[in-house]
């Protein structure tokens, strides 16, 4: 086992990986900017190297800097959390050609799943059902409007670079479709440095599931169950739970079977997400995340096994701790994404934090690295702090985070905790009858 870990990260993600290391008896290293040299991850850590400025791109996106961490810290192995370099297929391979290893799948598998036009094509190959779309990128108008007549209207522009609604549009004509291509392009380019787009068939009504994936470098691969994120604002997810109230134990066994078996004839090692979108009974593969997950703990929670952990163990070169019979789902839970930004507007809201109470009681876990008097800067993400509850059934699920979003105390700084109230008291929410795109009209509805 390793005997030290750099954390190639900050934040939440920063202070989960410290501690499954510590629970491990292994020591780490926090690396950090000058924003962040009084982070909860950097205090606790057994070792901090400052890594340069608040901006992400000489930090955090700063390769020489942590490798040249990892070295004078004697570190032997990195973890990238999620974000920053987690999907860098090039930092990936970096990080082992300085003999380091890498706790995550390997640069091939990261570039592979990357692009989303090959990550596509290799779903389909593996055996994955895959929405209708483009063969590969759209390079003019005129070429994207002969593919959206074959796939049929309307069709959803996206970045083959990367995700998170950057460089996505819908198009619903001819006359939108050459409008927004170019913007589309242009989106891709100035965030992901590719410019190239693809089509896809436009859902109006999907659910958004996704399956945990675990595999080890001895052939054994694992699902852990799904995970429904439908609720999102602007294609970001706002509140994810486990498992999906729509499908039932037949279904998440065929979509279990599924993920599994393209993982195995992959060749897949560490953790991955694997998501769909899901619409009158058809699952519909969108990409795959190479990486942990803002929302693995709703999953950790239903099934008492730690994803972090195993991630370590895997790049270590250890066999996975349990098979597929031992996985079990134990009743239900939620995550609430709790952001630093205006409840309504949601504008950014840094700031020093005044005043700060965590919910707490049976099935209840919070994720985060805040604490009072610390300055959340401006520079990063605005996730804050992710609150977990996990209860017998979803009604008693829904009526402990009510509870625990009650308790939640963070002043100084505006949160999407009243956000969050709003969500668990509505009607659709409580009986689970919603899509992806319900949340955006929700926010808009007058109160």
């Amino acid at each position: 086992m390793f005997e030290k870990v750099l954390i190639a990260n900050r934040g939440e993600i920063a202070l989960r990986i410290h501690r499954a290391c510590r629970e491990m008896g292994i020591k780490t290293v926090a690396v950090h900017s000058t924003a962040d040299e009084t982070a909860m991850h950097v205090r606790l850590a057994d070792e901090s190297v400052c890594i340069g400025p608040p901006p992400a791109r000489d930090s955090y996106l700063n390769m020489p800097a942590i490798l040249s961490a990892a070295a004078i810290t004697g570190a032997d192995a990195i973890h990238p959390g999620l974000g920053f370099l987690a999907e860098n297929a090039r930092f990936a391979a970096m990080v082992e050609e300085h003999g380091i290893a890498w706790i995550g799948p390997t640069p091939q598998h990261i570039e592979m799943m990357g692009d989303k036009v090959v990550a596509k094509r290799t779903a389909a190959e593996l055996g994955i059902p895959v929405v209708p779309g483009s063969a590969g990128a759209v390079s003019d108008v005129a070429e994207a409007e002969a593919e959206a007549r074959r796939i049929g209207w309307p069709v959803l522009i996206k970045a083959a670079g990367g995700g998170g609604g950057r460089g996505m549009k819908v198009a619903r004509n001819k006359e939108e479709l050459a409008r927004l291509l170019p913007m589309a392009q242009a989106e891709a380019k100035a965030f992901f440095g590719n410019a190239e787009v693809y089509l896809e068939r436009y859902l109006d009504r999907p659910r958004h599931i996704e399956v945990q994936v675990l595999g080890d470098s001895h052939g054994n691969v694992v699902h852990l169950g799904e995970r429904d994120c439908s609720l999102q604002r602007s294609h970001q997810k706002l509140l994810e739970e486990a498992p999906s109230p729509v499908l039932d134990a037949a279904t998440r066994a065929e979509l279990g079977k599924i993920a599994v078996g393209a993982m195995k004839k992959l060749g897949y090692r560490s953790a991955g997400t694997i998501e769909f979108l899901y619409q009158d009974g058809e699952f519909f593969f969108i990409e795959m995340n190479t990486r942990v997950q803002v929302e693995h703990p709703v999953t950790e929670a239903v099934t008492g096994i730690d994803i972090v952990r195993e991630q370590i163990r895997i790049a270590a070169g250890a066999p996975l701790s349990f098979n597929q019979e031992d996985v079990r789902i134990n009743g239900h839970a939620i995550e609430a994404r709790i952001n630093a930004e205006h409840p309504e507007t949601f504008h950014p809201s840094p700031g020093k934090v005044t005043e700060y109470h965590a919910p707490g009681g049976l099935g209840v876990r919070i994720d985060s690295a805040l604490y009072q008097g610390y300055t959340v800067p401006p520079h990063y993400d605005s996730l804050v702090s992710k609150l977990i509850v996990h209860g017998s059934d979803r009604e008693e699920c829904l009526m402990r985070l009510r509870r625990a979003l009650e308790e939640y105390v963070i002043g100084g700084i505006s949160t999407t905790i009243p956000l969050h109230q709003r969500l668990a008291a509505a009607p659709e929410f409580i009986t689970g009858d919603y899509d992806i795109h319900w949340l955006e009209a929700f926010v808009g509805r007058p109160r």
